[in-house]
């Protein structure tokens, strides 16, 4: 297995850090508190991906009727995994873990806690490598039944649209029709603070990430049918009832393979 670098900060350790999670190290701290100094709103960004991703899972399960997840790019875990989200409503949906970080893969026992009617699976694959992906998901997933591709804050790691958009459909080209693709990624174009700070933190020797005008996030949904309100700001991707939140700078939504 590769060794943990603890000597750069790291993305996925940095996010944990910023939902309050214990798995990340003083350089990743540091680099989290001088991203949020330029961008206190970061830490709102991060709980607002995740509560996105909860929503939109179970939109998927009790809505869709979606009992397959294919989760590429996962991140450590904290609350509200898409398992656990996933089989709360339906306990016996299948999920698919995919990255190939280290620190995450010495924390994937955490996440394959499945109920005992699904199953959960990790891989450790690229996001680079689709074919592989495919080729694994199917050892625990059915590919020939409508499955949920979820790529959340992962896609702005890629570096140039194109690539991102490639990569996309060859993940949607594997799954049948009645699947969806969930996204959500930082967006570039509503909040001068944060370009600065992703700028700044680009600039550390960590692995980069770009934020990508809205209308790019929204071109991963070209071709599929997107689920109301479209490609929004996260928190206003069905909001719970009774909340009025404000738009941020991470853009997502939800959409069904024809």
């Amino acid at each position: 297995m590769t060794e943990i670098d603890t000597s750069v900060p790291h993305s996925a350790r940095i996010w944990n850090y910023w939902l309050g999670g214990k798995d990340n190290y003083p350089v990743d701290e540091l680099a989290g508190d001088a991203y949020t100094a330029v961008f206190p709103g970061i830490s709102t960004i991060a709980r607002s991906s995740r509560a996105f991703l909860g929503r939109s899972i179970r939109y998927l399960v009790q809505e869709a009727g979606v009992r397959q997840f294919l989760d590429v790019g996962t991140g450590l875990p904290t609350v509200d995994n898409t398992h656990e989200v996933a089989q709360r409503h339906a306990p016996e949906s299948r999920i698919v873990y995919v990255d190939n970080d280290p620190l995450v893969l010495a924390h994937a026992r955490a996440l394959l806690t499945s109920t005992p009617e699904g199953a959960t699976a990790y891989e450790d694959i690229s996001l680079f490598e689709p074919a592989r992906i495919l080729e694994a998901a199917g050892r625990t997933l059915d590919l020939t039944r409508p499955t949920a591709l979820i790529l959340s804050g992962i896609l702005g790691h890629v570096d140039g649209h194109d690539r991102a958009l490639d990569l996309v459909r060859g993940l949607l080209a594997g799954l049948p029709s009645g699947s969806y693709l969930s996204v959500n990624d930082g967006s570039r174009g509503t909040d001068p603070d944060y370009e600065r700070a992703q700028d700044a933190y680009n600039e550390t020797g960590a692995v980069p990430y770009f934020l990508r005008p809205v209308e790019q996030i929204e071109a991963y949904f070209e071709g599929l049918e997107l689920v109301e309100p479209g490609v929004v700001s996260v928190p206003l991707w069905r909001p719970e009832p009774g909340t009025n939140p404000p738009p941020i700078g991470q853009h997502g939504g939800l959409a069904r393979k024809p």
